[in-house]
């Protein structure tokens, strides 16, 4: 992948994907952009820093969007000036790809759209990397075509990411053949350890979730071949003002970051 600031894998380590669910103010942001530098560099740990400008996919009408979809990317644009790392945040249409490409370095196509060709080609027009996340209602062998129709424009710059499978109205489940079987499309495939374990569909019309299970989810992950991570974290996920109730509390990223590099390396060994 040609991203601007990603450290070269000289620890042949997974990389990762994290940051707050959606960019709440900049003082957030900076405080999670310095703390997630802080142990990537630590454990050698290629990083892209990731933050929403926009939630657009909300159950409710009165769920909070996001700060003003310029005034977010602004944010964004100064975490990858002011640290040097590359940025992602998700777009949801066709026009949007080509305003986000000024901002970030990689392009997210959320799962619920991941069939959508007009927004896979928009995406891939602008040359930046897509991560594509695969859709809760389609097999790991299905992605190949989303692949296709990034790959169609010329653009070869495209990822997957796995975030879990639809298993009745209110859960999610994660089925670890995906990796072998979406590796061989020759792209990088990600985990994502914070959706996968969300709870959708609550009475309440507010996504609940399981933070207690992101540690395990992300090590059968690695175990299973990922070859990047997704996770999103927050310094106090109970005042997430988005997707809190499956999100990691900053505070114990360090630790999840030590076991699993010890199971990369242990797998590399």
């Amino acid at each position: 992948m040609n991203l601007p600031g990603l450290k070269p894998n000289k620890a042949n380590n997974f990389f990762l994907i994290a940051g707050p669910c959606v960019v709440e103010s900049e003082d957030l942001v900076m405080e999670v952009a310095e703390k997630m530098i802080e142990l990537t560099n630590q454990f050698h740990i290629p990083y892209i820093f990731k933050g929403s400008y926009r939630k657009a996919n909300r159950s409710r009408s009165d769920s909070f969007a996001g700060i003003g979809d310029e005034k977010a990317l602004e944010i964004l644009k100064k975490v990858r000036e002011k640290y040097g790392v590359p940025v992602t945040t998700d777009i949801h249409s066709a026009p949007e790809a080509a305003m986000a490409a000024q901002y970030v370095d990689v392009l997210q196509i959320p799962a619920f759209l991941c069939r959508q060709t007009d927004l896979l080609l928009a995406a891939a027009a602008t040359g930046k990397v897509v991560n594509i996340k695969k859709g809760q209602f389609l097999s790991p062998e299905s992605m190949q075509f989303a692949i296709d129709k990034v790959r169609s424009t010329g653009n070869e710059q495209v990822m997957v990411t796995e975030r879990g499978t639809t298993f009745g109205y209110q859960d999610l489940v994660v089925d670890f053949r995906s990796f072998p079987i979406m590796k061989q499309f020759g792209k990088p495939c990600i985990m994502d350890c914070t959706h996968a374990l969300q709870q959708p569909n609550q009475p309440s019309g507010v996504t609940g979730g399981r933070p207690e299970l992101i540690e395990t989810i992300a090590k059968c992950g690695i175990a299973a071949g990922a070859d990047g991570l997704f996770i999103e974290t927050h310094p106090d996920p109970s005042k997430a003002l988005s997707d809190g109730a499956n999100m990691l509390n900053l505070k114990d990223m360090d630790e999840l970051m030590r076991k699993l590099v010890l199971i990369k390396n242990a797998l590399i060994a």
